[in-house]
């Protein structure tokens, strides 16, 4: 385990290897599972205040569950998550002609309508966020839906945090995501 800034890191993110495979999971992370995606709290406010934007990139069934349950929920222990589609997939995931889940709102960012890419949990993943009192812990989310990645990234040989870059930075900021690189070109030396 390592330590930049109070943030620990989870040896997986430089021992596992990991690249989305959409072409054999079809997004299945945004559709399986119990619970929305986790939201921060700018990440609601964001949503509340952007929705009619965001709304042209969703499905029916989409837009009627936020019409119904609103642009975010407050879960049983009091977190924010995406609302679901009768119990199913996110409310922002729309599906291609092929059957391929994506993310309504990086859609609408895409086509330049909104400013937000998606929600840090969903451009993290397969890396989660924990929080507590004086730390903040890095971990490396290892789902049996997402082994398609697993092997595509072992064929590869890219480990989780190379993989998250961007969503890493996006978080931790440049500076941190460097002290973490240096650390891991240094461990596999």
């Amino acid at each position: 385990m390592l330590s930049i800034e109070n943030i620990l890191i989870s040896d997986e993110l430089l021992t596992e290897n990991f690249v989305c495979n959409l072409s054999q999971c079809k997004g299945v992370c945004c559709v399986a599972g119990e619970a929305g995606a986790p939201l921060e709290a700018d990440e609601t406010t964001f949503l509340e205040k952007n929705y009619t934007k965001i709304k042209p990139f969703l499905n029916p069934k989409g837009q009627g569950a936020i019409a119904q349950q609103g642009t975010y929920i407050k879960a049983a222990d009091g977190d924010f998550e995406t609302p679901l589609v009768e119990g199913a997939e996110c409310a922002y995931t729309v599906f291609s002609d092929s059957g391929i889940a994506s993310c309504g709102i990086e859609n609408a960012f895409k086509a330049g309508a909104i400013n937000f890419q998606k929600p840090i949990s969903c451009h993290l993943y397969p890396v989660r966020i924990q929080a507590y009192e004086n730390m903040v812990a890095v971990n490396y989310h290892n789902w049996t839906i997402c082994s398609d990645a697993c092997s595509l990234g072992n064929a590869l040989k890219i480990p989780v945090y190379q993989f998250v870059k961007t969503a890493l930075i996006r978080k931790f900021g440049a500076d941190w995501y460097k002290a973490l690189e240096t650390y891991a070109e240094k461990k596999t030396e």
